[in-house]
């Protein structure tokens, strides 16, 4: 027992090593050493916006590194429990296996998250589609789901729209995770989602299906040049809707942008002022033309390289089937991972899912 315990250990331990390396300790090390510096600057809160990236990043840092120590410091423990030969160690050791396992594999798919974009914070869009009320309120479903698993993960959030439903949900939300590779790690639930189950708007309770459209992009960033001429969008002003309060839907500060060459629309109506809603939906509307060129640029490139199966997130393929009647499942129609605890999966326990859509991604673009 004892010897496979120190090879089940050994192959953990390696396996750090090499995550150890693609992540380049030594390097991240020195670039929050770095951050320190510039937050002990007394100069640096005269711009708020780059000390709260610093400070972020800074947090984001360290997490990462303090994440690692304590994985090698709990290999180190297992291991020294077990060199010393005592039977009720080597039993705590060979209890502890399995969730460390289970703790190195999930830090391994961050190291697969080398796209170009995959550093970046995430913009997510969620749209109400076929279904009707049950389908707005699947879609504000999601959006909890989403919402709850930044929460659980320490991931900071910000609401930019929210369109209400006349009975119940949301027809459309549109909200950042403020995280480094917040794009990376939920890139793969761009897509459908599909939700069958007794609708509770339905005074006969019959099963319903619906379906809500999920859309991830990267945030922009200053090195971008995303420009967009005057010319090509219209800029409406309304009455913000939903709940109030605050003098948020009492003024016309509600923005809405039309890129007119494309055809894209996105609102925002959370901030105070109308030049805020504006900035922040040409924030998002930048986000959205960014990923159009991403997109056109990986179809041409997969039509120069002859390839007729690229690996493409903006099509209408449904990607995760969520069943609560007449049994409960949660399925990935791509990777088939499998939960059958619906409850924990919409209250933000998709890091399953995530991780294996990660692997998925990059098999399928090797």
């Amino acid at each position: 027992m004892a010897a496979d315990v120190r090879e089940q250990i050994a192959a953990l331990s390696a396996t750090l090593t090499s995550i150890e390396t693609v992540l380049d300790l030594p390097k991240l090390r020195k670039e929050l050493e770095a951050l320190e510096q510039d937050a002990a600057d007394p100069e640096l809160w005269n711009d708020q916006e780059r000390a709260q990236r610093v400070t972020s990043t800074m947090s984001h840092l360290r997490t990462d590194i303090q994440r690692v120590e304590a994985l090698r410091s709990r290999i180190d423990d297992v291991q020294a429990a077990v060199e010393l030969e005592d039977p009720a160690l080597i039993e705590e050791a060979t209890v502890e296996l399995p969730q460390l396992a289970q703790d190195i594999a999930s830090l391994e798919v961050r190291t697969l998250l080398a796209g170009e974009y995959d550093v970046r914070e995430a913009l997510v869009t969620i749209n109400s589609g076929t279904g009707g009320t049950d389908a707005a309120d699947w879609a504000e479903m999601l959006m909890r789901m989403y919402l709850r698993w930044a929460e659980r993960h320490g991931h900071a959030t910000e609401v930019f729209d929210t369109s209400y439903a006349e009975e119940a949900g949301i027809k459309s939300a549109t909200f950042v995770v403020h995280a480094p590779y917040a794009y990376g790690t939920l890139a793969g639930e761009h897509g459908v989602h599909r939700l069958v189950r007794i609708s509770p708007f339905d005074n006969q309770a019959r099963r319903q299906t619906s379906f809500a459209g999920v859309d991830i992009t990267p945030v922009v960033e200053a090195t971008d040049h995303v420009e967009i001429p005057e010319d090509e969008i219209r800029v409406d002003v309304y009455r913000s809707s939903g709940p109030g309060g605050q003098g948020v839907n009492t003024t016309d500060s509600a923005v809405r942008i039309t890129h007119l060459p494309t055809g894209i629309v996105v609102t925002c109506q959370n901030e105070r002022s109308q030049i805020q809603n504006r900035a922040r939906a040409m924030e998002v509307l930048q986000a959205k033309l960014l990923e159009v060129r991403r997109q056109q640029a990986a179809d041409e490139m997969g039509r120069l390289k002859g390839s007729r199966n690229t690996v493409g997130f903006g099509s209408d393929d449904i990607i995760r089937h969520y069943v609560l009647h007449p049994y409960q499942m949660v399925k990935d129609a791509r990777t088939e991972v499998e939960v059958g605890n619906t409850a924990a999966v919409l209250d933000g326990d998709i890091d399953a899912f995530i991780e294996a859509e990660i692997r998925w991604r990059r098999q399928h673009s090797e």
